[in-house]
C-alpha cells in the first residue's frame, strides 16, 4: 500500500497535488510520503511484537536525513554500511546504541568514527576485519561489540547482482567455518561477541530461503553457546521484496515474515534485529518526470523524458521494472499504445521500458515512476553534468524540499583547475 492516489483526475501524494509540486520544484524530482514510510516501518515493528527486537532501517535504500528522522521518531535503529552513513544517522539524531555497522570493507577510520561516537555492534565479515577492529578498539581503550556475518550458502532466488548468501558471494564467512572464527574472535582483546549476523539478499519474494537460512542460524546459535559464546542477538538482515508491478503475485507480508522468524528462532531467547530498507522506502517514493518529446521511430514510438538513467539507474543496472503512470488520470476506457520510454542521456542503456502500454501522451505531460523510493535518489549521479534530482517529502497537506537541485555553477565550481593550466 502507498499514499499516491488519483483524486479529481490527478495524482496526489497524500493531500498534495503532484502537479503543484512539479510547478514549484521543476522536474525531475523524487517525492516521498511520510504516511507510507511510517506505515511500513510499523508493519515490521508490529510483526515482531512479543519478541525482544529492534528494527534497524537499512539506510542504503534512501538516506536523506528527513527520511531518517521520520523513522527515528518512531524508534527505528539504523543499519549503516559506511562512515558517511554513520555520520548521516548521527546527524539525524539517531543515538549510537541504535546503529549497527555492516559492510565488507570497513576502514580503520570508519571503525574509529563509530567507536568514538557510539555503536550498537559491528557486523564483521572476515577474520582480517576482526583483527583490525580489535586493534583500533585497543588503541581507543574500548571494547567493540560484534556479530560475525555467516554465509549460509542459501540461494535467495533473486537477481544475481543483489544475491548475497551463496558461497560464491563476497559477503560473510562460510557457515562451515563459523565455530573456528568465533573461537578466534574470543581471543581478541578488543572484541566482545554478542551475536550472529546473516543476510542472504534483496527483493526476496518467497519466505523459504529465509527459513532455510534461519534454521542454519538456529543450529549455529546452539553450537556456539555449547562452546561458551554468549549469543544474545541474532541480526537477520533485510531483503523482503516489494511488488514492483500491480499484479496479484505479491511478496509475503511483514506479519508473515515475523511469524516465520518466531517459529524458527523464538525458542532461542535472543533479541532479534532486522534491517528492512526496500520495503520501508520503496513504495513510499516516486520519481516524477516530464515528457520532452514524443518521437516516431521505425515501428515504434518513443517517450523522451527529462529524467534519465543517472536519476534512476535501476532499470539500466538491474533490468528492473517500475510501473510508470500518467500524473493526469487517463479517462476510463481510453485506448493505450506502446511506447519505448527513454531518457536524454547519450547511452542506449538510458531506457526505462520498452513497448510499455501507456495512454496517449504529449510534450509537457508528467509521468510518475512508482516504487522508486528505494535505491533511487541514493544511486543517482551527475553523469552528463546533469544536476542531482531534488527530493521532496510530503506530510499530509504540506511538502518540503529536503534536498535542493544544485545549479550548474555549484556543480562546476567544485572542480579545481591546477595552477599550470
Amino acid at each position: 500500500m502507498d499514499h499516491f492516489l488519483y483524486r479529481d483526475g490527478e495524482l496526489y501524494a497524500e493531500d498534495v497535488s503532484i502537479a503543484d509540486i512539479a510547478a514549484e520544484v521543476g522536474t525531475p524530482f523524487y517525492c516521498y510520503s511520510t504516511a507510507t514510510l511510517e506505515r511500513h516501518f510499523r508493519l515490521f515493528d508490529e510483526a515482531l511484537d512479543g519478541t525482544p527486537h529492534m528494527v534497524c532501517y537499512a539506510m542504503k535504500a534512501a538516506s536523506n536525513q528527513a527520511i531518517l528522522k521520520t523513522l527515528a521518531n518512531l524508534g527505528a535503529g539504523m543499519d549503516v554500511v559506511s562512515g558517511g552513513e554513520y555520520a548521516r544517522a548521527r546527524a539525524a539524531g539517531v543515538p549510537g546504541e541504535k546503529i549497527v555497522f555492516s559492510g565488507v570493507g570497513k576502514t580503520r577510520d570508519e571503525m574509529r568514527l563509530a567507536l568514538e561516537g557510539g555503536i550498537r555492534q559491528f557486523n564483521v565479515e572476515s577474520e582480517p576485519e576482526m583483527e583490525e577492529l580489535s586493534a583500533v578498539a585497543q588503541e581507543l581503550g574500548v571494547v567493540a561489540p560484534i556479530t560475525v556475518r555467516v554465509n549460509p550458502d542459501v540461494d535467495a532466488k533473486t537477481h544475481a547482482k543483489i544475491a548475497t548468501g551463496k558461497s560464491e558471494n563476497k559477503f560473510g564467512i562460510p557457515i562451515s567455518r563459523a565455530k573456528e572464527v568465533y573461537a578466534h574472535a574470543a581471543t581478541l582483546p578488543g572484541l566482545k561477541v554478542v551475536g550472529i549476523d546473516v543476510h542472504i539478499g534483496s527483493q526476496l519474494t518467497d519466505l523459504e530461503p529465509f527459513r532455510l537460512a534461519y534454521r542454519k542460524v538456529a543450529d549455529l546459535t546452539e553450537a556456539l553457546r555449547a562452546e561458551g559464546h554468549d549469543i544474545i542477538r541474532l541480526d537477520l538482515g533485510g531483503g523482503l521484496g516489494i511488488p514492483y508491478t500491480r499484479s496479484n503475485d505479491a511478496p509475503p507480508l511483514p506479519v508473515e515474515y515475523g511469524q516465520m522468524i518466531k517459529e524458527e528462532l523464538g525458542h532461542l531467547g535472543c533479541e532479534i534485529e532486522i534491517e528492512p530498507g526496500r520495503l520501508v522506502a520503496g513504495n513510499a517514493g516516486i520519481l516524477v518526470s516530464k515528457v520532452i518529446y514524443v518521437k516516431s521511430g521505425e515501428g515504434r514510438d518513443f517517450l523522451i523524458l527529462d529524467g534519465a538513467m543517472n536519476d534512476l539507474i535501476r532499470p539500466a543496472m538491474y533490468e528492473a521494472h517500475h510501473d510508470i503512470v500518467a500524473v493526469d488520470e487517463p479517462e476510463a476506457g481510453i485506448e493505450q499504445q506502446p511506447y519505448d520510454i527513454v531518457g536524454p542521456v547519450c547511452e542506449s542503456g538510458d531506457t526505462f521500458a520498452k513497448e510499455r502500454m501507456m495512454p496517449p501522451l504529449k510534450a509537457g505531460d508528467l509521468v510518475a515512476f512508482r516504487s522508486a523510493g528505494a535505491y533511487g535518489a541514493v544511486m543517482a549521479s551527475e553523469y552528463n553534468t546533469r544536476p542531482l534530482v531534488p527530493e521532496v517529502l510530503v506530510h499530509e497537506h504540506q511538502f518540503a524540499v529536503i534536498r535542493a537541485r544544485p545549479t550548474f555553477d555549484e556543480m562546476i565550481n567544485r572542480d579545481t583547475i591546477p595552477e599550470w593550466l
